[in-house]
């Protein structure tokens, strides 16, 4: 597959009762260089995820290349989804990853029927696509170029660095459609404490150091970042200090926008929390049950109580407050008016064409053209013109074979 180089130890399909009911996966894979991880890949049969009735917009889609994340945060809200496999919520979440070996070309496949409307696509909304993982598989240039190449408006949530990697491509893609990027940090050095504590609850994540290092490269390829200040932790990170410091550190980076909530326990994430919890923070455990007595969301008092707290800090910092896409809970992609009711009719499927050019004088007899109506580019190997990210990452017709 995209394993280019690497000395697998081991090949095991059906390993897992539930991965072995899946008839479209392809092996699973241990490598030395993510010791106690597998990567089981899969076929999938689509990429594009309708996200309905989550709100009065009409629509919301999403991608997931991977389900299960390296990151192991220990309150992501997305552990339930391992379940339907029968993986657990806890360690298989961390160490069990699906990969989606295909999905580039799928996504392509699905953007150029008649009946797409170039909605806006979100990113990173439930397991991070710029985990670890796609530092080999490579997944997210073949799936931003189809988007792109479509027409189809890009959101990308992420809490890895490895987004610097396609900031060329991501740029140029702006220049054909709303491209919205947002690094998610929820825990900061405020002076009070050193990086344990970021370490410890997220502990396969890239450092608040690098994470902020990243929006500044965002920002210096001229391109907006959000910073998603979420979750803020309960009696860790809500003192007036650490948030005073992290909307400070966020400004400093360039952040444009900043968005914040606090904790959402839905019961498997609850029951891996708080066993972190008595772990590293036994005398905030009954506190935490307290305040999570009557569900998954901290009591309207908190919140408002957070709120009160957060909001004059975020406007101090001369930050703009950004907007969650309440039908995939990810950043509201800038396509989208500012209220449903100005919402407009899906747009008529554009297709782009690949038109054969005959290259002159000696050399390779053609070369693609992208044609988007006038003016549109020519990729000539020899010439000077700049090369198009878009036309290179575009993923190759495939019609896969689902085992």
């Amino acid at each position: 597959m995209r394993w280019s180089g690497q000395e697998l130890q081991t090949e095991q399909v059906g390993a897992l009762p539930g991965l072995a009911r899946l008839n479209n996966l392809v092996r699973s894979v241990q490598t030395p260089e993510f010791a106690g991880i597998t990567f089981h890949e899969i076929l999938c049969k689509s990429a594009l995820n309708h996200v309905p009735g989550q709100s009065a917009l009409p629509f919301g889609y999403t991608i997931n290349p991977y389900r299960g994340c390296s990151h192991a945060c220990t309150y992501c809200f997305a552990r339930p989804t391992h379940q339907y496999l029968d993986l657990d919520a806890g360690k298989d979440f961390d160490s069990e990853i699906i990969v989606k070996v295909n999905v580039a070309e799928v996504l392509k496949r699905e953007l150029s029927k008649p009946t797409w409307g170039r909605h806006p696509v979100a990113l990173g909304t439930n397991t991070d696509p710029y985990q670890r993982a796609e530092g080999r598989y490579r997944l997210m240039p073949g799936i931003i170029a189809a988007l792109a190449d479509s027409k189809t408006p890009i959101s990308i949530l992420t809490k890895g660095t490895l987004l610097r990697r396609d900031l060329d491509l991501l740029a140029e893609a702006s220049e054909h459609v709303p491209v919205d990027l947002a690094m998610s940090i929820a825990i900061y050095d405020d002076g009070l404490r050193d990086d344990d504590l970021q370490q410890s609850v997220e502990p396969g994540t890239p450092t608040t150091k690098a994470r902020l290092a990243t929006v500044t490269a965002v920002r210096e390829r001229g391109l907006d970042c959000g910073v998603f200040l979420m979750p803020i932790l309960p009696f860790l990170t809500d003192t007036r200090a650490h948030l005073d410091e992290a909307l400070r550190q966020a400004k400093a980076a360039g952040a444009t926008s900043v968005l914040y909530s606090g904790l959402n326990l839905k019961p498997a994430v609850k029951d891996w929390y708080l066993r972190w919890l008595d772990r590293e923070h036994p005398e905030l455990v009954a506190r935490y049950l307290e305040l999570y007595a009557g569900g998954q969301y901290a009591p309207k008092e908190y919140r408002t109580w957070l709120a009160a707290r957060i909001k004059p800090l975020i406007r101090a910092h001369g930050l703009e407050r950004g907007i969650v896409d309440p039908s995939t809970g990810g950043l509201r992609s800038s396509a989208l008016p500012s209220s449903p009711e100005r919402m407009p009719p899906p747009a008529a499927h554009l297709s782009p064409t690949f038109t054969p050019v005959r290259a002159p004088g000696p050399g390779p007899e053609t070369w693609p053209t992208i044609d988007h109506g006038p003016g549109s580019l020519k990729l000539d190997p020899g010439a000077e013109a700049p090369r198009s990210l878009i036309a290179a990452e575009l993923p190759p017709d495939l019609a896969p074979t689902l085992f």
